[in-house]
C-alpha cells in the first residue's frame, strides 16, 4: 500500500508548519548567534537594534522567567547562553519583528564583545585536555588481554569517519501563540513532541500541563529534530509568552546548517587478532567522539555505537572503549543509525585491512565469523531468530558473489584506466531505544458515531510512512475498509509523555499500542452485539470484512449499525492503551543486558568503477537481500531501504563536513557541500527480502525499518577502496571516510 500523503505531497498540498496562515499580530523572529566558537561574553549592546521600526523585543538569557536549559540528558546547554559561548551558531538573543527582514535588519545591529578563550575541534585532542562530557564507557566480553597470544596475526590502525548534515526539507521551524491561563501553544517541527514541551516549560518556569505542542507532519527529520528541535521552539515559546503574541521562527537554510549539530564525527583506533584460519578471537576499539560542545544526545548515541562495536560478528574476546569529547562546534545530535554507523564502520576496516595483512578476501574473514543463532554479543544478549548467514546465503545464491569477483577481474585486465571495486557489507542493527524507560508507546482511538474513527499517537509522519502504517493496522485488526480511518496530528494534549520518533521503533511501540486499544473497543462493541441478539455467552462473535459473523455465520449486521447501536446505548467508544516492550532490561554498571527487542539482518553486495585519471567514481550497483521480517507494507518498507541506502553511499563517498581551525563551519550551503542526486543514484538497485522469515516482536511478524538500511552505504567505501589497489595495488590503505574524489585521487598519486 501506498503513502496514504503521496498524492499530496506531489500536488504540494501537504501543510507544513511554514504554509499555515500567520494570526494577526504574529511577531517573526530571528536569532543573534555567537561569532566566536569559545569565548567569555563581556557585553551584548542592542540599543541600535531596539530603535529600528517595527522591532517589538530583543531578547537574552537575563529576560528568560525559568531556567536558561535546555540540555536533555545532562543540564549542560543554554537556551540562549549568558557568560560564555562555545560554538559559532550558539545563540544569543533573538529579535522579534512585524517581518522578518526587519527581524534580520536589526540583528545586525547588534554587536556583542568576547574574549577569545582556546578553541578545540578535534576530539583527541579535547581528551588530552581532558574535555570529556561523561566518563569513558567500556563494553567488554572474554579477556582481550590473554587473547592475544593466540593470535597468529595481530594487526592495529586507525579509522575516521566524518560527519552528516540532515538535509530535512523542511528546516528547523516552530510557532508559539499564548493561550488563556498563562499557558501557550507550539506547532513545532519536531521528532519528540514531549521533548519540547518539557523544554518550553521549563525555560518558562510553568507546568507541563500548561504547555501545548501539536505536530500535524514534518519534512523530513533523519534525527536531526529528535532533540535540537527544543531550542527553537522554546525561542519562539519564549517570545510569545513575553509579547503576548504569536511567535513564528524559521531558519533559512545556511542558517540551519551552521547552527545546528550533525551526525558525529568519531576518530577511532582499533586492534584485531585472527587465527590462520580467519577466525577473529580478539577485538580492541577506542571511539573517540566528536560530541561538540553540549551533551546533546551523545552519551547515548556513544552507548549505541559500543553496543554495535561487532557488527554481525562473533567475537569471543571483546574490549569497546568510548570516549564523548567535547569540542567547540554546534552540539552534535541523532543521524539515522545513532552512532550504529561509525561503529561498524571500525569493524569492517580492521578486517579490510587484516584480509590484506593475510593476503586473502575480506569475504573469508567476513563469512567465516557471521552470527549464528544462539550466539552471545559482547553485552551479554543472545541472537535470537539470528538470520545473518542465512541473508548471506541468500545473497550469494541470488547473486552469485563468485561470478561477481570474476567479472570484475575481467574488467580491470581489459582497462588499464577504468578499475572495478566490490564488496560485501553484513548488517547486524538492534531495534529499541538503548535507554529502557523510552521502549513505551500510548494511543488514543475514537470511533464516532457514524463509524468513522481518529487515531491519535505518539508518532511523527516524517516522510517514512508511519501514519499509512497505523492506518493499516487499525484497519486489519478492527476489519474495518481503511478508508475510515484518520490519524491525526501528534499532540501532547491528547498523547502525553510520549517517546520520539526514532531508533526505528515507533511503528513497533506506537502498532502495538493501537493494536491493544482497538481490541478494547471491539470487545465492547461485540459484547453490546451479543447482548442485543441474545446469544449464549460461550456463541463466538467476530467482525470481518465490517461484517458480524456468529460463530462463522453471518448475522447481516454491519460496521455502521453495530456503532450506531452501542452509540444509543451509552457504550464507551474511545480507548486509550499503553505498550511497553516488555523483556528488555541493561545494567549501567555492569554494561550487560537484553537491551534490545530484536535484531535486523541484512547483507549487500556494492560495485563501484573508478576513472583513475581523475579519481571520479560511480557507484554502479547495490543488490541486497535484507530481513523485513513479513513485512505488511512492503512498498513503504522499500522506499525506506532505498532512501536509507543512498543516505549511507552520501555520508561514505561525497558528504563531507569540514571546519577551518577558529571553528567556523566551511561547507555552509548546499553550494559547497553535495548531497546524493538523481545522477548519483546507483544504476542498478536490488532489495529482496529475505525468505520464510519471522519475528514474533514485531507487528504482524515485522521487522523496522528506517535505520539498518543505512549502513549497507558502508560497503561503498570498501568497493572504491579495492577499486583503487587494482589501479595501484602497493598503495597505502586508506581508513578515512568520506571517501571523497578528492581523497582518492590523493591516495592515487601520493608516495607510498
Amino acid at each position: 500500500m501506498l503513502n496514504i500523503d503521496l498524492n499530496a505531497h506531489v500536488r504540494g498540498e501537504s501543510i507544513f508548519i511554514n504554509d499555515i496562515p500567520a494570526p494577526v499580530n504574529t511577531v517573526y523572529l530571528t536569532v543573534f548567534y555567537s561569532p566566536e566558537a569559545h569565548g567569555r561574553i563581556k557585553q551584548i549592546i542592542t540599543k541600535e537594534a531596539e530603535k529600528i521600526p517595527g522591532v517589538k523585543g530583543i531578547f537574552t538569557a537575563k529576560d528568560i522567567p525559568g531556567r536558561n536549559q535546555v540540555g536533555g540528558i545532562i543540564f549542560d546547554e543554554e537556551l540562549l547562553a549568558e557568560g560564555e559561548v562555545n560554538y559559532i551558531g550558539q545563540p544569543v538573543a533573538v529579535v522579534a519583528a512585524v517581518s522578518y527582514s526587519i527581524a534580520r535588519n536589526a540583528r545586525d545591529k547588534i554587536k556583542i564583545e568576547i574574549e577569545k578563550l582556546s578553541v578545540i575541534i578535534d576530539p583527541r585532542e579535547a581528551y588530552e585536555a581532558g574535555k570529556l562530557i561523561i566518563s569513558p564507557k567500556v563494553f567488554s566480553c572474554g579477556d582481550t588481554g590473554s587473547a592475544w597470544k593466540d593470535c597468529d596475526v595481530i594487526v592495529d590502525g586507525k579509522a575516521e569517519t566524518g560527519s552528516q548534515e540532515h538535509i530535512y526539507m523542511e528546516t528547523q521551524s516552530a510557532v508559539a501563540y499564548p493561550v488563556e491561563n498563562g499557558g501557550i501553544r507550539i506547532l513545532s517541527s519536531t521528532q519528540a513532541p514531549t521533548s519540547v514541551q518539557r523544554a518550553a516549560a521549563e525555560i518558562l518556569g510553568i507546568p507541563m500541563n500548561k504547555v501545548e505542542v501539536d505536530v500535524p507532519r514534518i519534512g523530513g527529520g533523519f534525527g536531526g529534530k529528535e532533540d535540537q528541535a527544543n531550542s527553537w521552539a522554546a525561542l519562539a515559546a519564549l517570545v510569545s509568552f513575553k509579547l503576548k503574541c504569536p511567535a513564528k521562527l524559521v531558519l533559512p537554510r545556511n542558517e540551519d546548517i551552521t547552527v545546528t549539530g550533525k551526525r558525529h564525527p568519531y576518530t577511532s583506533d582499533f586492534k584485531i587478532g585472527l587465527n590462520k584460519e580467519g577466525k577473529i578471537l580478539a577485538y580492541e576499539v577506542v571511539f573517540y567522539q566528536n560530541a561538540g560542545a553540549a551533551a546533546d544526545l551523545s552519551p547515548a548515541i556513544l552507548d549505541r555505537t559500543l553496543f554495535h562495536a561487532a557488527n554481525c560478528y562473533f567475537i569471543p574476546n571483546l574490549k569497546a572503549t568510548g570516549l564523548c569529547c567535547r569540542t567547540n562546534v554546534p552540539p552534535n545530535t541523532a543521524f539515522r543509525g545513532f552512532g550504529g554507523p561509525q561503529a561498524m564502520f571500525v569493524i569492517e576496516a580492521a578486517i579490510y585491512k587484516a584480509a590484506e595483512v593475510m593476503g586473502i578476501d575480506p569475504l573469508v574473514i567476513q563469512q567465516k565469523n557471521l552470527l549464528k543463532e544462539g550466539d552471545q554479543f559482547h553485552f551479554g544478549q543472545k541472537a535470537i531468530n539470528c538470520t545473518a548467514r542465512n541473508c548471506w546465503q541468500s545473497l550469494d545464491s541470488g547473486f552469485n558473489l563468485k561470478a561477481v569477483t570474476n567479472s570484475i577481474k575481467e574488467f580491470n585486465i581489459a582497462n588499464p584506466l577504468l578499475k572495478k571495486g566490490m564488496a560485501v557489507m553484513p548488517v547486524c542493527f538492534g531495534i529499541s531505544f538503548t535507554n529502557t524507560f523510552m521502549n513505551q508507546a500510548s494511543v488514543l482511538v475514537h470511533v464516532y458515531s457514524d463509524g468513522s474513527i481518529g487515531i491519535s499517537s505518539a508518532a511523527v509522519e516524517m516522510g517514512q510512512g508511519i501514519n499509512s502504517k497505523l492506518r493499516q493496522i487499525a484497519s486489519k485488526t478492527l476489519s474495518v475498509d481503511i478508508e475510515r480511518l484518520k490519524v491525526e496530528s501528534s499532540n501532547t494534549t491528547r498523547v502525553a509523555n510520549t517517546s520520539p520518533t526514532a531508533a526505528s521503533s515507533s511503528t513497533d511501540l506506537n502498532g502495538k499500542a493501537l493494536i491493544i486499544s482497538c481490541n478494547i473497543l471491539l470487545d465492547r462493541i461485540l459484547k453490546s452485539v451479543k447482548a442485543d441478539l441474545k446469544l449464549k455467552e460461550n456463541s463466538f462473535l467476530e467482525l470481518r470484512d465490517e461484517q458480524v459473523l456468529s460463530n462463522g455465520v453471518p448475522t447481516g449486521l454491519t460496521w455502521e449499525e453495530i456503532i450506531r447501536a452501542a452509540f444509543f446505548k451509552r457504550v464507551n467508544l474511545s480507548a486509550q492503551a499503553q505498550y511497553a516492550t516488555p523483556g528488555i532490561y541493561f545494567d549501567q554498571e555492569t554494561s550487560k543486558g537484553n537491551a534490545f527487542s530484536y535484531h535486523v539482518y541484512g547483507a549487500a553486495i556494492i560495485e563501484a568503477t573508478l576513472d583513475c585519471i581523475t579519481g571520479i567514481y560511480k557507484i554502479d550497483s547495490v543488490k541486497v537481500v535484507h530481513d523485513f521480517g513479513k513485512s505488511f507494507s512492503l512498498q513503504t518498507d522499500l522506499g525506506q531501504a532505498e532512501g536509507g541506502i543512498v543516505q549511507g553511499l552520501g555520508w561514505m563517498t561525497i558528504e563531507d563536513i569540514l571546519y577551518d581551525m577558529s571553528g567556523k563551519i566551511i561547507t555552509d550551503s548546499l553550494s559547497n557541500y553535495k548531497i546524493p542526486d538523481i545522477h548519483f543514484v546507483p544504476d542498478e538497485m536490488k532489495i529482496i527480502p529475505l525468505e520464510d522469515s519471522n519475528n514474533p516482536s514485531g507487528i504482524f511478524n515485522s521487522k523496522a525499518i528506517g535505520e539498518p538500511p543505512l549502513m549497507y552505504g558502508i560497503g561503498a567505501f570498501f568497493a572504491i577502496e579495492n577499486a583503487m589497489k587494482a589501479f595501484r595495488p602497493g598503495m597505502n590503505t586508506i581508513l578515512t571516510a568520506p571517501l571523497t574524489p578528492e581523497r582518492v585521487l590523493l591516495a592515487l598519486y601520493s608516495k607510498i
